[in-house]
């Protein structure tokens, strides 16, 4: 569906909407939140894909979700599930945008679902935490509203929090499996290995037939460098699901952390190959450039994006268009062609200022695009632009509080004060920028280097060295550089 297409439709359903109110109903289990539909038939259908949905099966769940608003063209939650699977980011636009126009026409439980939902497609977390935590209150016997809140917890990074709404979801209900997975990311964020492990094997014992806890277990083993036997829980998932696309990357992932690039690139040209959708493809092909990168061949993985590109352009696929071009930037500058990386950057801007998004969406890009532009202008030397950036980036997430982007903010401040050998000021920006970057574990390195201080430059590169991140382009960047460096300091 086209956007013009698209923003027809909604319009016709926001008027049709209003005739068609008295029609709906609301079916709902005693405590739970309510879902609102006119249809038994497309009711049974959206728990279908909800399900499937809950286990992260988002391919198999299209087929249920796209029927239930076939049956129920104004089924606001089927929307709201059916935008989450689909393959394309205009897809997802697409109908995340009729959910958003059905608002008022559902219950208010559903209001704050997709109230929460839109807030976090809108870099909003202060609104998104509010939402949540209104569902929370107002529903506190619905364990979903519980894994709701959990996960905008999880996202800002604040894990004991979500920890603890999963334990809540948990208690309403023991055999709903979706926190488990949480808690198990969650205990690992924390470096809490053991508590990770116990909440994925309960995660498996409660879906054995499904491929998400097999994977979701396999990447813990991944994550403490346990290659093999990673091998082996992904390939026990792929054995339930061929197609579980994230298991052919977390395999891929193992085979570049022991040295087999070109195994896992013919791992990924076969996922490629198996694809359904573009959306697989662009899983195959971003997995292929991560570890050309990690390989040391960056203008190979910059092709790779440049595939992509073709494919979302193809598409009509703006945002991912958008998001392509960063990708490409990023890589540029890492090459150390910052000017080429600005222009990729600038492209990107025009596209999404061009785009029929949110002006929310519009302005999350735009503030990206001055964070890009003040990366370049420290990898040019040009330290004085850099700190204009640094500071505009700055004043703007910290008026909008958005925390990923304060922590953002951090790391570009600590770029700065790395080049002018400010170390200790480097030091302190860092340790407050993001702590799942690992590139930002390893610039702690060098600035304990650049202080003399070997012992905890070798401490904090061991980390970055040993992240073993799954999928990750930054890792991918500097992981050599990492192990080289360890290496010439002992």
């Amino acid at each position: 569906m086209r956007k013009n297409e698209s923003g027809t439709r909604v319009m016709v359903l926001m008027m049709a909407c209003v005739l068609l109110l008295g029609l709906a109903a609301a079916s709902a289990e005693e405590g739970k939140i309510p879902i609102t539909t006119s249809s038994e038939k497309a009711l049974e259908l959206y728990l279908q894909g909800r399900e499937l949905q809950d286990n992260l099966r988002l391919q198999e769940s299209l087929r249920y979700l796209r029927e239930a608003v076939s049956v129920d063209p104004f089924f606001a939650l089927a929307y709201l599930g059916l935008s989450r699977a689909e393959p394309t980011v205009s897809g997802f636009f697409d109908t995340y945008n009729i959910a958003r126009a059905l608002v008022d026409s559902v219950s208010k439980g559903e209001q704050l679902m997709i109230r929460g939902f839109e807030a976090g497609v809108n870099s909003d977390p202060v609104k998104q935490r509010g939402f949540y935590s209104k569902l929370t209150a107002r529903f506190p016997k619905d364990e979903r509203a519980h894994t709701l809140l959990g996960n905008h917890y999880f996202g800002q990074q604040e894990y004991q929090l979500a920890i603890r709404s999963y334990d809540h979801a948990i208690a309403v209900d023991p055999q709903f499996p979706p926190p488990y997975n949480q808690l198990g990311y969650a205990h690992r964020f924390l470096g809490d290995y053991a508590n990770s492990e116990t909440a994925f094997k309960k995660y498996i014992e409660l879906i054995p037939d499904d491929p998400n806890p097999y994977d979701s277990y396999a990447e813990l083993l991944l994550k403490m460098g346990n290659f093999d036997q990673s091998i082996e829980y992904y390939q026990r998932a792929l054995a339930v699901s061929s197609h579980f696309v994230a298991s052919h990357v977390g395999i891929a992932t193992n085979l570049n952390f022991i040295g087999k690039h070109a195994q896992a690139r013919t791992r990924l040209r076969e996922l490629y190959d198996m694809a359904r959708n573009d959306g697989e493809r662009r899983a195959a092909i971003f997995g292929i450039a991560v570890s050309y990168a990690d390989d040391g061949e960056l203008d190979k993985a910059l092709q790779e994006i440049d595939k992509q590109y073709i494919l979302a352009e193809n598409n009509d696929d703006t945002p991912s268009m958008a998001g392509d071009l960063v990708l490409m930037g990023n890589i540029l500058l890492e090459m150390g062609k910052p000017d080429e990386a600005l222009m990729k950057y600038d492209k990107s801007m025009k596209l999404m200022k061009g785009s029929e998004l949110a002006k929310e969406v519009i302005d999350n890009a735009i503030r990206g695009h001055v964070y890009n532009s003040g990366c370049v202008a420290v990898a040019k030397g040009d330290l004085e632009t850099a700190k204009e950036k640094a500071v505009e980036y700055e004043e703007q997430v910290k008026a909008l509080q958005i925390p990923l982007q304060i922590r953002r903010s951090h790391g570009l401040h600590g770029l700065i004060a790395l080049a002018e050998e400010n170390y200790d000021i480097a030091l302190d920006e860092f340790r407050q920028a993001n702590q799942q970057n690992p590139y930002n574990l390893y610039r702690v390195a060098l600035a304990f280097h650049g202080k003399g201080n070997n012992e905890k430059a070798q401490e904090w590169c061991r980390m970055a060295a040993d992240f073993n991140a799954l999928n990750n382009l930054n890792y991918a960047f500097m992981r050599k550089k990492a192990r080289d460096m360890l290496g010439s300091m002992q």
